[in-house]
Order: structure tokens, then sequence, then C-alpha cells
């Protein structure tokens, strides 16, 4: 009972202290301590600002702009934005909407006549939302090998505008630059100016960002920053990139403050109507009714159960982030100069903060008898599993098969993970029995209920190495996305692009799975028991990847 009573009155104090105002100096401090925490004096740097009620309350820089000239990093300091500049592109395409210049269902041929839609209806709605199925140009095998050609943009769409669709328009969300380059270019040929110049007459001039520009390495430009990324032996110079290549999906170069500047005027409806704003900022429905966490130009997610309007670019040499929470009218942003640290966590916990609901989460003791009553098997809508589980008196978390993770009580039945911003909320019937879990985290709230289900032990047997050379080869999944399989003795790995190899586990001589995730795969064989392909489950979802070599 003493017990009970230690957590409930530890978890009232939770909530009285959570729910308490921060002054700006105790606010101050907290985004001061977040952000030293990443970006340290004599490395590469940052420049922060966070906004509530349209008044900056906190604006700093961290760091180095340039660590070999030893230059401090300040708040007027330029840097790339990267794929922030969608919203950009996409309120450009929705000013000339709103002037009857173009209609979002309009087909792109309207515009690009000769663009091969390969029986396809694609639609301006579908480039601006990413589901328009077309090759994404930074997904091409050759991309890295052309990314410093200086191409107009008619060239760059020449190059990739005859490779395959990925899937029907519409149908599913791919995150895909060729869709906003598209969109540039069709700026361009409905106003008669180029990207850039359009640009610079109706938002940077207009607004007064005299340090935000279409990025070019040719210009010089006070305060502009030097990029950096991590290599072999440490921090290096970043590799030299074309800014012809991002164009319209993500070549601006700004600032913190001068973001800002462009956030004020679009939500004061300085550039289009308030209810094309409300357009722009509803998730995009595909055809299957299933909801997609984007707009147009905008991603829509949350912060500690609050909507958000939000992007985060990436782009050579750097890295930025800006979140909105329309609700409480909080503008977080952070701009940093290299790949190696990206600030989307940064950002949403310095927006969490200012929102008054801090990830700082204090673990409380939980007997162990109490904590038995968690574990179990539970599944969500789709039938996907959460196993959780319990060790050495710690609760794991596990989806699928994938890895386990710790969790820890914050107050009774609430519990928060080590390093991310996901908690759980266990559910309780009459009786107090556990009957569901809530995962709560930046893509919202998902209920997950508790079956009878036992908790599956995965066993591996062990194979015939004879039977593991057939599975050897390369396996697509689409023209610039496959894994490659390989065997060591008695032992199997995969590797698909851009990832690290791991190693895949039999559970029957067809079919394996991972311990590193929750996927599982079954291998395909012809007539002549040849593999012919890979059939892929994960997280619920059913591809197929075809042996290519």
């Amino acid at each position: 009972m003493k017990n009970q009573l230690l957590v409930l009155v530890l978890g009232l104090l939770f909530h009285i202290s959570y729910a308490q105002p921060k002054s700006d100096q105790e606010l101050a401090a907290g985004f001061d301590k977040i952000l030293s925490a990443a970006f340290k004096t004599n490395e590469t740097g940052a420049t922060a600002l966070v906004a509530r009620k349209g008044q900056v309350i906190y604006k700093k820089a961290f760091g180095m702009a340039s660590i070999e000239l030893g230059v401090p990093m300040k708040l007027d300091h330029v840097f790339r934005i990267g794929s922030i500049t969608k919203q950009f592109t996409a309120v450009a395409i929705l000013q000339l909407m709103e002037q009857g210049k173009l209609n979002l269902q309009d087909e792109i041929t309207k515009f690009i006549p000769d663009y091969p839609t390969q029986n396809s209806k694609i639609t301006i709605e579908h480039l601006l939302t990413h589901t328009s199925g077309i090759q994404s140009y930074t997904g091409m095998k050759d991309f890295i090998g052309r990314i410093n050609m200086d191409l107009k943009p008619a060239e760059m769409i020449d190059h990739f505008k005859n490779q395959p669709m990925n899937f029907v328009p519409g149908t599913k969300w791919n995150y895909n630059n060729s869709g906003y380059f598209l969109l540039g270019y069709i700026i361009e040929k409905i106003t008669g100016k180029t990207y850039p110049q359009y640009l610079e007459e109706n938002f940077f001039k207009p607004l007064g960002m005299t340090n935000t520009l279409y990025g070019t390495d040719a210009r010089i430009v006070k305060n502009r920053v030097a990029g950096y990324t991590r290599g072999d032996s440490g921090i290096e110079n970043a590799h030299s990139m074309s800014m012809t290549q991002p164009y319209a999906a993500g070549s601006i170069q700004s600032t913190v403050e001068d973001l800002f500047k462009w956030h004020q005027a679009v939500f004061a409806n300085k550039l289009v109507k308030n209810e094309t704003l409300k357009k722009a900022h509803k998730k995009y429905v595909l055809s299957d009714g299933k909801e997609t966490s984007y707009g147009y130009g905008w991603g829509l997610r949350y912060v500690q159960e609050s909507p958000t309007i939000e992007h985060s670019g990436g782009i050579n040499g750097f890295s930025t982030m800006a979140i909105y929470v329309p609700q409480e009218d909080v503008f977080v942003t952070v701009f940093s100069n290299c790949e190696c640290i990206s600030p989307g966590d940064i950002t949403t916990k310095l927006a969490a903060l200012a929102l008054g609901k801090p990830y700082d989460y204090k673990a409380i003791p939980i007997e162990t008898g109490d904590l038995k009553g968690y574990t179990g098997v539970y599944e969500n809508a789709k039938s996907e599993q959460r196993i959780i589980t319990l060790s050495e008196n710690q609760l794991l978390s596990q989806r699928g098969k994938g890895p386990k993770f710790k969790i820890h009580a914050y107050q009774k039945d609430q519990f928060f993970f080590d390093d991310a911003l996901l908690t759980i909320a266990f559910t309780r019937d009459a009786k107090r029995g556990v009957t569901a879990l809530t995962t709560k985290g930046r893509d919202g709230s998902e209920v997950w209920n508790k079956t009878n289900k036992a908790i599956p032990v995965p066993v591996a047997i062990q194979v015939d190495p004879n039977i593991l050379a057939t599975y050897v080869g390369e396996y697509e999944i689409t023209p610039t996305f496959l894994f490659v399989v390989t065997r060591e003795k008695d032992r199997i790995f995969l590797q698909a692009t851009g990832q690290e190899k791991v190693e895949m586990f039999a559970e029957t001589t067809e079919k394996f799975f991972l311990k590193v995730n929750d996927a599982e795969l079954q291998f395909v064989k012809d007539g002549s028991g040849k593999v012919t392909s890979v059939l892929l489950n994960q997280s619920g979802r059913d591809t197929e990847a075809k042996k290519v070599k």
C-alpha cells in the first residue's frame, strides 16, 4: 500500500511540475542545455530561434561557422536550408492557383506537354503531396556522379522523366524531389520568370528577407557559413554540389531570423488566403482512404500530442528543421552546418519545452509484481504486434521481431523510452487489469489491444549452406532500391541500398527473419527450384523483390 501511495504522490507531483509555466529566463536556460549538449564550442555549430505568440523569446548561435578559420557562429550567418525550400515552392504554386493560372487538379502535361506520363494522370496536387509515383532523381543510381553538373531545369527533367513509374499516382506516398523540381519548372512556364526571380520578387524583397537567396556558390554571400560532413577521419568539408541540382526542391539559403519573417508572413495570410493555407496544412488522403502525414510543402506531425506544421532539410554540409505548433502558437527552428548533426529531435525538444511539456521524464520505482501485469502481446488495427516483456525487473517493448527497448515508468501506467520521443500509456478495465496500451509519439497516438496470445520465442534453425547459396544475389524492389544477399559459411546476410549489412536467421529453409527489426523474408522458387524473388513483410506490409542477379 505504501508503494502504491508513493507512485500516486510522485505522479501527482509530476503533473504539478509539468503544468507549471516557465519564465523566459528558465526557458532560456533549458534551451541552452538542450542545444549546448549537441553543439560544442569548437565544433560544427548551429543557430536557433524560438518564438511564442509571435514574439521571439530566444535566439542564439553555437559552435563554429568555420572550423578552418576559427570563426564562431553568429545569428545572422547564412545556411543552406535544403528541403525547407519546398514550402516556398508550394506557396508560389498556391499563389498562381489563386490568380487562376492553374488548378491543383490540372495534369502536368498542361504545362509540360511532352512529359511522358506513361498512361498515368499526374496532377499538380500529386507533385505537391509526394504522391505522383514519378522516380525521384535523388534516388537514381547516378545522382552522386552528376551532383556537380550545372544543368538547366529542362535538362534535369529530361534526365529523369523516362524512368519507370514507382506506383499509380495517388495510391502511395513516397518523398520525391522530382515532384518539386517539376513544380519549379511549371512556375517558370506560367510566369515567364526563372524560379530564382520569382522567389526574389514575390517573397524575399517584399518580406524584407535580406539574408535569403536562391543558392549559388559563384556569388559572394556575406556571412555564409561553411558546410561540413563526417568522414572516416572525423569532420571534413562537405562535398561540393551544383545548386542547379536541388533547384525548387532545396536550393534556398537563409538565416533563422529570415525564416521567422517568412513564417509570420505565411500565417498572417500575406501570401495566400487562409482557406488556401488550410488546404496546404491538411493531410493528403490516398485513393484507398488512408491519410498521409503531408500536405502541400509541409509535414504534419505532433509534439506532445499537439499537432505541428513542419519540415526538415538535409543537403550537402547542412541539416535544418522548423516546427510550428499552431494551437499554442510556438515556432522553433534550428540550422546546423554539418550533415552529421540532424536537428530534428533537438528542435522537437525545444518546442516541447516552449509548450511547457518537456521530454524530461523522471523514472519512478514499480514493484516487480506490478510490472508483470503489463507483459503480453498487443495488436493494433493493422494486426501488427507490440510485445511487452520483463527481464531482470526491467520492462521491454518490442515491435514485431524488432529490437527490444527499455521503458521506464514516470507515473502509474505511464512509461517513456530512453532517447526516444515516444511514450506508452496502459489502459485498465474495471477490475484493474491491463487491456490495452497507447503509444504517443511524433506521428500521433496509436492504440494496441492486449491479446491472449503467448509471447513468441523466435527460434533460428540451421540451414544447409548449399541451400543458403541459392539465395545469394541481388533483389530489386524498385529500379533504385535493391538489397544484396551474401553468405559466409553457414550464415546469410542482407544489405539494402545505403544501409548496413545485417544477418538473417532461418525460421524454415525458405523463411527468414531479422533481429534488428520486424522484417521477414520468404524466398520464392519457380518449378525448377530456381529462386526468382523474395516476399518481404515489414510492419504489416508485403513487398515483392525480384531477383536480378
